[in-house]
């Protein structure tokens, strides 16, 4: 059976989609840790990000890289924190989370954002990643 997030790529369930490439995907985590929190993705369902292939690995590193990037130029934030945790959904993804402070990635405090606030946020982070050159 597909992944909720193969299910998002493919179309199937709606999302707030920041970015995509032939092999990866990002959109905007509907239970954020912070406002602005993304996820990347491979198109590729692999339920590991260690078992990905080494260049399906490094392209993924690389869309998150272009992504985060883009990501701290749209959210008022210190840096753009990464986590890689892969328990919650059989799908390899990274988390990345605009923050201020090391509390900003606690993941055991999610929020709700107003879906009018998701979609400024992902209108806004979308349109800074399209501007990111590599």
């Amino acid at each position: 059976m597909a992944s909720i997030f193969s299910r998002i790529i493919a179309g199937e369930i709606p999302c707030y989609k920041i970015a995509e490439d032939d092999n990866n995907f990002a959109f905007m985590d509907i239970n954020p840790v912070a406002p602005g929190h993304v996820l990347c993705v491979p198109k590729k369902e692999v339920s590991y990000i260690f078992d990905l292939e080494p260049e399906d690995y490094e392209s993924l590193q690389m869309f998150a890289r272009k992504v985060a990037r883009g990501l701290g130029k749209a959210v008022p934030c210190t840096k753009v924190g990464v986590a890689v945790i892969g328990l919650e959904v059989p799908h390899a993804h990274i988390h990345l989370i605009p923050i201020s402070k090391e509390g900003d990635m606690n993941f055991a405090h999610k929020l709700t954002l107003p879906e009018e606030e998701m979609k400024t946020l992902c209108e806004a982070i979308s349109k800074a990643v399209a501007e990111v050159k590599d």
